[in-house]
């Protein structure tokens, strides 16, 4: 008899050897869709507290409105009041400092207190309370019949107004880049870090598609303000994001069969590795690494198909590749990701972590007016691309889009290094969107001051948009528990009602 050195004198019962043996990759393929299917779902109480709740994998909560979510982050913070959120009080009081205008001083509003968390001390933290007011870079005018304010920097999204719903009072804790990871895990730098956003879809829902992850990665770029961003933690590995590259001759690292290997052959391998996995797995029932590592060489041998013909973006026809920008060269790289991120969604992919440019280049601390007009420039036309082809497609009530970023810029002018044309990072106020499923398109919600300072009211944190995007995916944040894990209030949010749509 096997020994495990666990249980009764090390002894494992012979029904359950035999089991676990058999579950080779067939069996583990299998066990998933029977789960997804309901068929073997179990709805088990894990929290330390009476009442928590596990989901069943694969089976929402109550009726979802959306089935997958494409989120679009632009790393290094734009500029709320160059895009989406224009101040026209920037102009009137440029060069003056914020006591010498008629409107309230933003540094001396409670909020700054009760929001901010800075991990420097106040007495050298200078960086969000520049006082001289700079002007806004660019001219902006009403779109469409909710007349939002929208800069001359976006003509084409500018065209699809109606069907987005602008939350304009958004706020973190965190002037620096971790707030990064923090948009991405609801967490501040200095605190227990928790799993990401995409990786909470995938342990309360599962997969859709037998040959492709639930959660993927494009163009995530490496970096320790980054490095939160679709990592699973305490939730296990196979929870985590998988990056891909956006190229369907190698999309997924080490992921092609090696050259003279036939796909049989290759089968055989990974049949045999299943099983020796599995006489550990046996051995070592509690370690959740070798489990993900299992269900990993599962994954990637189906994705050896799925994975290619997904990111096959070459083969779409060439008015979809305009619609992206594919055929110019400023806006093919984000084109692609996005286009790619409309083919994953199409094919079930639950949640997919877009990042369109590159890490930072968002962060205008000079030459505001350059960077932002040639970066809005890159994104504006492959995002209202994918809008559009949301729509045509009959995809629009299936798919939630989220666009956001880290933070805002300061209504100040950064003055460090003798600053003269640009923002520093500002977490007290600013914009983000959402649109598709779920969403009430023409919304414009919440608001910052007439400066742009502070997101007046109550404001959203961040897990106010995750808490959001699980509600419209048929999860309750409060509901996802982890046995031994003890989350605070603010870890779940409240879903930000006031843009959903009305018709569901």
């Amino acid at each position: 008899m096997f020994s495990t050195g666990h249980g009764s004198c090390g002894r494992l019962p012979r029904r359950a050897f035999l089991s676990d043996l058999g579950m080779g990759f067939t069996g583990m393929a299998l066990g998933s869709m029977l789960f997804r299917d309901g068929i073997s779902q179990v709805n088990a109480s894990v929290g330390l507290n009476s009442g928590s709740h596990s989901p069943k994998l694969g089976s929402p909560l109550f009726t979802p409105r959306a089935k997958s979510v494409i989120w679009v982050f632009l790393s290094g913070g734009y500029s709320h009041v160059e895009t989406f959120d224009p101040k026209p009080a920037l102009n009137q009081y440029a060069g003056k400092t914020f006591d010498k205008t008629n409107l309230p001083n933003p540094i001396d509003s409670p909020l700054h207190k009760k929001r901010f968390r800075s991990v420097p001390a106040d007495t050298i933290n200078v960086r969000d309370v520049y006082p001289i007011i700079y002007p806004m870079q660019v001219g902006f005018r009403p779109y469409g019949q909710c007349g939002i304010g929208i800069t001359d920097w976006w003509p084409h999204l500018a065209k699809c107004a109606d069907d987005i719903a602008w939350v304009r009072n958004l706020w973190t804790t965190d002037n620096d880049h971790f707030a990064e990871n923090q948009f991405h895990t609801g967490r501040h730098r200095l605190d227990e870090t928790q799993p990401s956003i995409g990786s909470w879809i995938h342990y309360g829902l599962g997969s859709v598609n037998d040959n492709l992850p639930s959660f993927v990665s494009l163009g995530l770029p490496r970096s320790h303000t980054t490095n939160e961003a679709a990592h699973a933690y305490y939730l296990g590995p196979e929870h985590a994001g998988v990056p891909l590259a956006v190229d369907p001759k190698n999309p997924l690292p080490f992921g092609s069969r090696p050259t003279g290997l036939t796909e049989a052959e290759q089968a055989r391998e990974f049949e045999l590795t299943g099983r020796l996995n599995q006489l550990s797995a046996v051995e070592y029932p509690e370690d959740v690494a070798l489990r993900a590592r299992i269900r990993a060489y599962e994954l990637a041998f189906r994705m050896q198909r799925a994975a290619p013909e997904a990111m096959d973006f070459p083969s779409e026809p060439n008015h979809i590749r305009r619609l992206y920008g594919l055929d110019q060269e400023h806006t093919r790289v984000a084109g692609e990701r996005l286009l790619c991120a409309r083919r994953l969604v199409e094919r079930g992919v639950r949640f997919v972590l877009t990042y369109p440019s590159a890490l930072s280049v968002w962060d205008s601390h000079q030459k505001l007016k350059e960077n932002h007009e040639k970066l809005c420039a890159n994104v504006d036309l492959p995002i209202a691309g994918l809008l559009h082809d949301l729509k045509q497609r009959g995809l629009w009530e299936d798919v939630t889009v989220v666009f956001c970023t880290e933070f805002g810029r300061t209504p100040g002018l950064e003055q460090r290094a003798g600053g003269k044309d640009g923002r520093d990072h500002h977490p007290h106020g600013f914009t983000i969107w959402f649109a598709g499923a779920g969403i009430e398109g023409g919304t414009i919600h919440g608001a910052t001051d007439e400066l742009g300072y502070h997101a007046l009211g109550d404001g959203h944190y961040v897990t106010d948009v995750h808490s959001t995007i699980l509600h419209l995916l048929g999860l309750d944040s409060r509901q996802l528990q982890i046995p031994g894990r003890k989350r605070l209030d603010i870890d779940y949010g409240r879903p930000i009602r006031e843009i959903l749509s009305k018709n569901g």
